[in-house]
């Protein structure tokens, strides 16, 4: 490959992460033909960073006592981030959510509901294919982290199971 070609693919690649960027996109991925033996594959993607604990969270009145300070702080954040939950059960894929096996039927389950591992929980579908989205153990579910028909993005939280 000539210094010309190295350039013009280093251009081609900021272009396709300003894409990337002014699109709101996780992912892009291009194959560029040159010719016969000779192409370029370009993948470009963005690892979505959890957000800083809010700084309201690190303000503790000055009366407060020392041994309290560390549980204030923890309680807050794992009530903001509930990927961070140990009961969280995440998306094994990217697709829309649905918490009934079809329109107008009741949920698979809800608040309050005893599930026993390998119960369905939820399904997601992508590309056209339901997926059942099994418990991973046996538990409450406390909270459901999603609305039925929304978008579900990998490893974001649904369910908490306690």
């Amino acid at each position: 490959m000539t210094n010309k070609n190295h350039e013009a693919d280093v251009a081609f690649i900021k272009a396709l992460a300003e894409l990337l960027r002014e699109n709101d996109l996780t992912e892009l991925q291009v194959k560029r033909e040159y010719g016969e033996d000779d192409s370029l594959n370009v993948r470009v993607s963005r690892v979505m960073m959890a957000a800083p604990v809010a700084p309201a969270a690190m303000q503790m009145p000055a009366a407060a006592p020392a041994a309290a300070a560390p549980a204030a702080a923890a309680a807050p954040a794992a009530a903001e981030d509930p990927a961070a939950h140990p009961g969280a059960v995440a998306s094994p894929m990217v697709g829309t959510v649905y918490l009934s096996p079809e329109p107008g039927a009741a949920a698979f389950v809800s608040v309050g509901t005893s599930v026993k591992e390998g119960d369905t929980l939820l399904i997601v579908e992508a590309m056209k294919t339901m997926n059942h989205i099994p418990a991973p153990r046996a538990g409450t579910v406390k909270r459901i982290l999603v609305e039925d028909g929304a978008p579900v993005e990998y490893g974001a939280p649904l369910v908490i199971l306690e």
